[in-house]
């Protein structure tokens, strides 16, 4: 800013000096042409003093009366010749070209005054005046006329070359000033112009941004440019922007994380206080009775399986609080170890076979070994978590089948069955801990834990998890896990869950 206005300075300072240099031309011009009529002037009074001075001297030559020569016209012009001719001799010097034809025509004009016009007033015949004047009189005159004549012409052609260089000179100095004032108008109007977009634009757009950021945009950016500190304001602005944009995205994100941390607690809170409540009542109210009454052996041993049936409830609700939180603390570790998927299906399916009488578990199982590394009893516990949620959410029984099969470096489980499915909107949230969907209002049991804690596990081995499902229809959940080294393994059914020889 400081440098543009500098230049603006110097062009405006520029013009004005110009402008000043043509106007005192336009004055030495002017004076020019005015002391050129003054010496126009002063030659045409000497001249007419000349005449004057050679009309007294005719007519005393003519009439022989010295009256001419005594009073009249000649006595004034012979006593103001002397004088005028030196005022005429000094303006007409100061003008080169005309100073040499000046000094020959004052010197013609002393000659004439000084050898001829004393001469004639001496003389006392007529005869002889009047030949002297017809010889030398007239000769001195003719030339003083002659010069004259060369002079004038030459100072009326120098008046003349003075007036037009006036005339030009004064052009100049309208056309120099009206373009100097127009151009310093110009210059202004183009230095507020840059002034108003480069300064005063950026300086209202941050305004008004400040006025918009304040107000909860704090996406807002603004342009970035402006001279000096005016585009360190925007780039400033910009930078405080972003950061309180990341600040409050952080914030958010840290509500979100509380809201979700509360929600959490109240679906634990809940989930404990209901999935505890009902096997703690059993092994409760059991022992009670076997402490207060008296019943026989095979009573006593029935009783004493379904408080241990609640117990073991109650230390798998227990196990899988705290592999929640293990998973979340970052303490979960995997065993390195080689084993036999098909080793394990087949002791998992055996488990489960004798939950429930309406059920029964169909095991596919291939030639060949499924080898994988990992924590046998992590992986079981995942296996378990599928067949039991197949078996829980087929309510009106029927087949669940367990496959398994290596391809492409993978070991790949599925758990398919034919019970309730999972509507398409609750589909997004199986995997999300203490989410329990429809179960809760059916009245099927459990934490919402259970498939949480098996995404995490199978992760862990760098494996993955998913289902396909569909409402009324079943579901199948896969397991899929990087392949190792095995042995040989066979296709086999498993008996159903059913204890009669009948249902099985």
């Amino acid at each position: 800013m400081l440098a543009a206005s500098a230049v603006l300075a110097g062009i405006v300072i520029g013009v004005f000096v110009a402008l000043i240099l043509a106007i005192s031309a336009l004055q030495t011009a002017t004076k020019q042409e005015a002391r050129s009529k003054d010496v126009n002037a002063s030659a045409l009074m000497l001249e007419k003093l000349v005449l004057d001075v050679d009309a007294g001297v005719r007519g005393f030559v003519n009439t022989n009366k010295r009256s001419f020569l005594q009073e009249g016209p000649y006595k004034h012009a012979r006593d103001q010749l002397p004088d005028s001719t030196k005022v005429f001799e000094q303006l007409a010097s100061r003008e080169p070209r005309q100073r040499s034809n000046a000094s020959s025509l004052a010197t013609k004009i002393r000659e004439y005054l000084r050898d001829y016009v004393v001469n004639v007033a001496l003389f006392t015949q007529p005869g002889a005046i009047r030949l002297a004047q017809e010889l030398e009189g007239k000769q001195r005159i003719n030339e003083i006329r002659r010069l004259f004549t060369t002079f004038l012409t030459a100072e009326d052609l120098l008046a003349r070359s003075r007036a037009r260089s006036a005339e030009t000179k004064s052009r100049h100095a309208i056309e120099l000033g009206v373009t100097g004032l127009a151009g310093t108008a110009a210059l202004m109007v183009l230095f507020g112009l840059y002034l108003a977009s480069s300064i005063a634009r950026p300086v209202r757009e941050a305004a008004e941004g400040a006025s918009r950021f304040a107000s909860g945009e704090l996406s807002l950016r603004l342009e970035q440019g402006g001279p000096g500190e005016v585009g360190e304001l925007t780039q400033g602005f910009n930078q405080m922007a972003e950061r309180l944009e990341s600040a409050r995205s952080e914030l958010e994100e840290q509500n979100a994380q509380l809201r979700e941390s509360e929600r959490l607690k109240s679906d634990l809170v809940n989930t404990v206080s209901h999935e505890l409540r009902t096997p703690l009542a059993g092994v409760l109210g059991f022992t009670k009775l076997l402490l207060t009454r008296d019943f026989d052996s095979e009573t006593r041993r029935h009783y004493l399986g379904i408080v241990d049936a609640q117990a073991r409830r109650l230390s798998e609700l227990i196990n899988d609080f705290l592999d929640v939180r293990r998973i979340e603390e970052g303490r979960f570790e995997r065993a390195q170890e080689l084993l036999d998927m098909g080793s394990l299906l087949r002791e998992e399916a055996l488990l489960y076979s004798r939950q429930s009488p309406k059920h029964r578990l169909a095991l596919t199982l291939p030639d060949e070994a499924l080898p994988v590394i990992g924590n046998a009893d992590r992986l079981r516990q995942v296996i378990g978590n599928l067949l039991s949620n197949a078996i829980k959410y087929s309510p009106q029984g029927g087949v669940v089948e367990l496959m398994a099969e290596a391809n492409d470096g993978t070991v790949r489980v599925e758990v398919r069955d034919e019970g309730i499915g999972i509507r398409e909107p609750q589909q997004p949230q199986i995997f999300t801990k203490f989410f329990r969907g429809d179960a809760a209002t059916s009245g099927i049991p459990g934490t919402g834990l259970g498939l949480a804690v098996s995404r995490d596990i199978v992760e862990s081995h760098g494996g993955r998890i998913g289902f396909t499902s569909a409402e009324g229809e079943g579901a199948t959940f896969f397991v899929e896990l990087p392949s190792g080294n095995g042995g040989d393994v066979h296709h086999k059914e498993i008996a159903p869950a059913s204890r009669t020889e009948e249902d099985r």
